[in-house]
């Protein structure tokens, strides 16, 4: 898509200033198939191609309004395979079988000099988001950046700055909002179909710790200090940057706020969009009584709270459980349920909360990109919930409550505790 042609088309439909857009790729070079004009094809950028972004990966390959030209990770193999599958997709739409059209990179940087590209997708362990999302949006690039949004509170508040100051669309990687079943439920509670909202019950794991691992030989084709960037120098060992969910980097606090920040930007979030807190958060955070116990607790200025259960009551916790005066809602992936069943049994109503409904996540993003709205979970939605999740942490690792300000986005009281809003970074690497 030209970037001159683009931004006519953006000021004879909305009369704004004219904004960066995608690069013009001839249909020729795409071959069948492809139902979007040339003009209208989005230049995208992979950053991360392992777990979560192979699976990015396969997903956007069958956006045909988009075309993938670039692909970054600092492990040789993953790199190499992001190239070869790209390729090997294009080239099976092309009259001639064969297509060259994808570049690998080993860092990020040199992606984002590129001038042929419109948005990146930011796949990466969490450490790195920050620094790679702002620089991105400094390069002129929409953003989209798997959750969670942060390492630190400082760092979300930094990525919500450079988005503004650059014009960017950012779209964070909670993709339940875009989920038609968690849309209805928090339009139910919204709506007052349970009465007064009482709690908020999820259930998702609990924070990273510090952790030893044993010093490995490094990997053959694993730049492994790029790996590390901003966190501190530690020794190789295989289980340290491994993606799987029960171990890994994720459970490691130089790396990760663990399940509290993993799967809370999942369902603490749908909590707080229920809530209508998008832009605000919680007052008080109390950690569990024991280390190592699951309950730990948000209370909200008008009384509602949301805790970390594996049990309310006698009721088993799946993904999010609404509490009200009137009925209880039970949401999770395909799955709603409510206590009395007639809660649904009726559409909601010209009067009751509609929210957005979102075409899809990745869709919702394009969308964005061409229109220059903010997407359903924009940076700032982001930024609020991480925020959250990072307080559930701070409670937990100081074993104090902690009192927030939601409005200034400082901890009250509590020098101590406010330090772990922000960590130092390895050199050269700055926000």
């Amino acid at each position: 898509m030209s970037r001159n042609s683009y931004s006519r088309r953006q000021f004879m439909r909305s009369a704004a200033a004219a904004v960066a857009a995608p690069l013009v790729i001839p249909a020729t070079s795409l071959g069948r198939g492809w139902r979007v004009a040339p003009s209208e094809r989005i230049t995208l950028g992979m950053i991360g191609v392992g777990n979560m972004g192979s699976g990015h990966l396969e997903t956007l390959l069958g956006h045909p309004e988009v075309q993938i030209v670039a692909v970054c990770d600092v492990d040789a193999e993953k790199r190499r395979a992001a190239v070869e599958r790209t390729e090997s997709h294009y080239a099976a739409e092309k009259v001639s079988g064969t297509f060259r059209g994808c570049d690998g990179y080993n860092e990020f940087e040199k992606l984002l000099a590129r001038t042929d590209l419109d948005a990146v997708l930011i796949a990466v362990p969490d450490h790195w988001h920050a620094i790679i999302s702002i620089a991105a949006a400094r390069a002129g690039k929409d953003i989209y950046c798997e959750k969670p949004l942060a390492l630190t509170v400082r760092e979300a508040r930094a990525m919500v700055d450079a988005v503004r100051r650059h014009a960017r669309v950012f779209q964070t990687g909670s993709q339940q909002r875009s989920s038609p079943e968690f849309r209805r439920a928090c339009e139910y509670v919204r709506s007052g179909r349970i009465g007064r909202l009482q709690s908020i019950h999820v259930n998702i794991g609990p924070p990273s710790r510090d952790k030893y691992f044993e010093k490995q030989p490094v990997r053959e084709g694993l730049d492994w200090d790029r790996w590390l960037g901003p966190a501190p120098w530690a020794e190789y060992n295989a289980e340290r940057c491994s993606g799987d969910y029960s171990g890994g980097w994720r459970r490691v606090r130089d790396y990760s706020g663990g399940m509290t920040t993993d799967w809370g930007a999942h369902h603490f979030d749908i909590g707080q969009w229920a809530l209508g807190m998008d832009e605000s958060g919680p007052v008080e955070i109390t950690p569990p009584p024991k280390r190592d116990d699951w309950g730990l607790t948000f209370r909200y200025a008008g009384g509602v709270t949301m805790s970390r259960h594996e049990r309310y009551e006698d009721h088993p916790v799946s993904g999010v459980y609404f509490v009200g005066t009137d009925g209880r809602i039970e949401v999770n992936r395909g799955h709603l349920k409510t206590w009395p069943d007639e809660i649904i049994a009726e559409p909601l109503g010209a009067k009751e909360v509609h929210l957005f409904v979102s075409p899809g996540h990745h869709q919702n993003w394009f969308d964005c990109i061409r229109s220059r709205r903010r997407p359903i979970c924009d940076v700032e939605v982001g930024c609020r919930t991480i925020t959250a999740c990072h307080l559930g942490n701070i409670a937990c690792w100081t074993e104090r409550v902690i009192r927030w300000d939601p409005e200034k986005e400082r901890i009250v009281g509590d020098e101590s505790a406010a330090r772990w809003l922000d960590r130092p970074r390895r050199g050269p690497w700055r926000i």
